[in-house]
């Protein structure tokens, strides 16, 4: 049954290359976009920047942001003369087969998200999905991804983790949040990642301190694979013993462990 099976698979992804070939659809590559002000070469690996140099067409989450990284990395084109369409948060889901049209008429577009990794954490997981439905190739490319790097270096169970995005503004409901986030995390032995807008850093990071358990353990991450990084893992008393970071306006992500 198995040999079965596989030989379908075979049949079909044979036949979907056939078929993109016929039509001639172009490839949606996932470009990662460095997490800030820092050497590309270090972070980004030479065919991920060649390939966005020579493309011309480009699904961004940020004009300005994308901008700069295209006059960075040297486009073949002026980058006055890409072709940038929007995707973030606002877009509306009856726009995106609009920003699939280049690809179905066979033109290779580039994903970027506003840093990182597209797709992750990102509104662009939505064009992806669609791409996939109309058989259009989907390459994903090495970069930089602040959640998988901040896991990596934690210490914490990178078996078992949950990337929950945005925790509530509202104190009262952040607070009984993070008790729930615990409680998830000591009962299912799981890793909890979470970030903030950069502005109340500093006060989720007390919230955390002030409801927590004492034997937690959170690691804070901060400016990521810049030069200021600063990843660091202790129980909450132990937190609470040391100088406590400005994360101030510093892109953070904060990792629990019951």
């Amino acid at each position: 049954m198995e040999g079965v099976i596989n030989d379908r698979l075979n049949t079909y992804t044979k036949d979907q290359r056939e078929i993109n070939n016929m039509l001639k659809l172009g490839t949606l590559y996932l470009i990662p976009v460095t997490l800030g002000e820092d050497n590309i070469t270090k972070v980004l690996p030479p065919d991920v920047v060649s390939v966005a140099q020579q493309l011309d067409t480009f699904v961004v989450e940020s004009e300005k942001s994308a901008r700069h990284f295209l006059s960075t990395i040297k486009t073949a084109k002026p980058v006055r003369e890409l072709t940038l369409n929007l995707l973030n948060e606002h877009t509306e889901d009856k726009a995106l087969p609009d920003l699939l049209k280049p690809l179905l008429a066979g033109k290779d577009v580039g994903l970027m998200s506003d840093a990182g990794c597209p797709g992750v954490a990102d509104p662009g997981a939505k064009l992806v999905e669609l791409a996939h439905l109309k058989g259009i190739r989907v390459v994903p490319f090495v970069g930089p991804s602040s959640i998988l790097l901040s896991m990596m270096a934690s210490g914490l169970n990178g078996q078992q983790f949950a990337f929950l995005g945005y925790l509530p503004v509202d104190k009262t409901q952040r607070n009984q949040k993070l008790k729930e986030i615990e409680k998830r995390s000591l009962s299912h032995k799981e890793t909890q990642l979470f970030i903030e807008t950069p502005y109340r850093n500093q006060h989720m990071l007390e919230a955390i301190l002030s409801v927590c358990q004492p034997n937690t353990r959170l690691c804070v991450a901060c400016d990521i694979s810049l030069e200021n990084e600063m990843i660091a893992t202790k129980t909450i008393t132990n937190w609470k013993k040391s100088p406590v970071p400005d994360l101030h306006k510093r892109p953070t992500v904060f990792l629990l462990l019951a």
